[in-house]
């Protein structure tokens, strides 16, 4: 468990990011079927099992967002998301799994609750980070100044994690220079705070443009 958390450390240092170029998806192809056939294989595998299966969902667990989106959300509900995010697993569980200290990776909310999670964690006294969606969240459809300023005050109200959508117009259209340059923006506004960029693969039209936008993103 501390050797996945330090790699785990080390994956989440800071991307410096790449100027860009159109070249990374001048020649895509995706072999549909193979894609469609794993996918089912997926489904009815299942390669880990025992021992090995309890450590992988152990870890899976350490880099979960615990997640409260809801229109009715009160502070109330986001104290309770932040006392089980600490104790997501029994004492007596981690004990017989031979772990320690088990949390989920963050704590997920809307912009309005991120000063309600930051004090509910702290005086957990825990120091399980903060994520918030923004820009625009759950569409995108947003004017791109109005997106920016949204993460900046989340990062400002004490987010250590933003995780945008992107205006998948930009992607339906082959508009892919304009999407980079608003995702740079946005991870500027970002700070020392890490961004993540959701993928709605459902939205995007095409396996092909599933693969363009992970490479801009």
């Amino acid at each position: 468990y501390n050797e996945y958390k330090s790699y785990l450390s080390k994956m989440l240092d800071r991307n410096d990011g790449m100027v860009f170029s159109s070249d990374w998806i001048d020649k895509v192809h995706v072999n549909h079927p193979a894609v469609e056939y794993y996918a089912n294989l997926y489904k009815t595998r299942r390669a880990i099992k025992k021992a090995e299966q309890a450590g992988w969902l152990v870890k899976a667990l350490t880099v979960i967002d615990l997640t409260t989106l809801a229109g009715d959300d009160t502070n109330s509900n986001v104290k309770r998301l932040c006392e089980y995010a600490k104790y997501p697993v029994s004492a007596k569980i981690q004990e017989q799994l031979g772990f320690e200290k088990l949390t989920v990776g963050a704590v997920c909310v809307y912009p309005n609750m991120i000063e309600n999670a930051v004090a509910a964690l702290k005086k957990n006294g825990c120091n399980i980070p903060v994520a918030s969606v923004a820009a625009g969240f759950p569409e995108g459809q947003t004017p791109l100044e109005t997106r920016i300023r949204e993460v900046e005050l989340a990062v400002a109200a004490g987010a250590g994690e933003i995780d945008i959508v992107i205006n998948r117009t930009l992607v339906l259209e082959g508009r892919w220079e304009e999407l980079y340059d608003e995702v740079k923006q946005l991870r500027e506004a970002c700070g020392k705070a890490h961004l993540k960029t959701i993928i709605a693969t459902g939205h995007l039209g095409n396996y092909e443009n599933v693969y363009r936008y992970i490479k801009y993103c």
